[in-house]
């Protein structure tokens, strides 16, 4: 399930793709089968593992173009290990709400990329995340849980000010939305709980089947309802000072 559009972004072969807070990775193997050149970059060095292992096992079942390549680095995204300029895309797909100092890590961000390239940054949307809040603490009071709702426009000031220009803005995901207010509202932890696993049962079957009934509907649902902000910018030809 990918909340970034690749075309947008430009992606293809031979583009240096960093991936920061990859998680499990879906965004970095997206960019391998275009044919980029990857780095698949987390603090979690065990789910780092398992990306490195789908990276050869796309390679070994011929899934990329020759000239691919992908890698995963452990780092923290408050001190990227890479030099200035480094990367002609950054993606950062929901990692700023979990990050207490998140104008630093935006700076990363901003540094790492080349002048003209390309940034895709999303987060939880203000009024769903909103509403995950309100029916539930658990939700979000956990370690390494979301410390920010952001606002659109808080969000974009951020990232102007380290050098990024914004070039569009799209919603997605609003099927997953009305998913977590039912988990908020019976209890995150509550895995058996009916009415969450049927929704979950219907993601996954979306996600498989990618039906047209579902697909419309979300498509006409995510202005309202769409649980990601995605945004995506182009960096300035100043140069950004870190901070």
């Amino acid at each position: 399930m990918l909340t970034v559009d690749f075309d947008r972004l430009g992606v293809g072969p031979g583009s240096k793709v960093i991936d920061v807070g990859c998680g499990a990775g879906r965004h970095s193997f997206e960019a391998y089968r275009r044919g980029a050149d990857v780095v698949a970059f987390d603090q979690d060095e065990p789910e780092l593992a398992n990306v490195a292992s789908m990276f050869e096992a796309m390679a070994s079942e011929g899934q990329v173009p020759d000239g691919a390549a992908a890698r995963t680095v452990p780092g923290d995204a408050l001190e990227l290990p890479f030099a200035d300029e480094s990367f002609d895309c950054v993606i950062a797909s929901e990692i700023l709400e979990h990050i207490p100092e998140d104008d630093k890590a935006i700076w990363q961000l901003a540094r790492v990329v080349r002048p003209g390239g390309t940034v895709a940054v999303t987060v939880p949307r203000w009024l769903p995340e909103r509403v995950c809040w309100l029916l539930s603490d658990a939700y979000h009071e956990v370690e390494g849980g979301h410390v920010r709702i952001y606002r659109e426009s808080e969000l974009l000031g951020k990232l102007v000010a380290a050098g990024l220009r914004p070039v569009g803005r799209e919603h997605a995901h609003a099927l997953h939305s009305p998913y977590w207010w039912l988990k908020c509202a019976v209890g995150v932890d509550r895995e058996d709980h009916p009415l969450p696993k049927a929704y979950h049962r219907m993601l996954v079957w979306d996600m498989m089947r990618a039906p047209l009934v579902t697909r419309t509907a979300e498509r006409l649902l995510n202005p309202l309802l769409g649980k990601s902000l995605v945004l995506y910018l182009v960096k300035r030809e100043a140069t950004v000072v870190a901070r």
